[in-house]
């Protein structure tokens, strides 16, 4: 087999995009053991805290792209939360059919239950690990999603 032409910068990276696929899926696995007795899923956690960091009520469109998520993906998880009572729609004076989705009081619990399980579960996992190696990751790591978001500069966008 041909293997590909790549600068050494593109195999290093090529590497790490690898080992990122297989830390998004021990994650996601992780985070489900972590909820599960909560009644929760890194996906619902996930659209939970979503809606929390949001400043004020959101569509789901609106959600799903703060995600860097596909908005039927989100509106499914949605739907199951509301049917469980985490989150309530209300309706959305600038758009009719694009109900705002607000967190009900049952789904903050269920947040910070899951966020006082996290707590001890990420200091943890980062045992060993130094504030400086963190940081520069993550720099990387918004450099590598601004430029797949199109804003090409590397710079955190608001």
């Amino acid at each position: 087999m041909h293997e590909p032409n790549r600068t050494p910068a593109g195999t290093a990276l090529n590497e790490l995009i690898l080992d990122l696929f297989r830390l998004n899926n021990r994650m996601i696995n992780a985070g489900d053991k972590l909820v599960d007795g909560l009644g929760l899923t890194s996906a619902r956690w996930q659209v939970l805290g979503t809606v929390i960091a949001a400043d004020r009520p959101q569509p789901v469109a609106w959600l799903a792209r703060d995600m860097g998520a596909n908005r039927q993906n989100v509106q499914r998880i949605v739907n199951d939360l509301e049917k469980e009572g985490l989150v309530a729609f209300h309706s959305n004076p600038h758009h009719r059919r694009a109900q705002l989705v607000v967190l009900t009081d049952k789904g903050k619990q269920a947040f910070d239950g899951a966020m006082r399980l996290q707590a001890p579960w990420v200091n943890g996992l980062s045992e060993g690990l130094s504030v400086e190696d963190i940081k520069t990751t993550h720099t990387v790591m918004k450099a590598l999603r601004n430029k797949l978001e199109g804003n090409g500069d590397g710079e955190e966008q608001a």
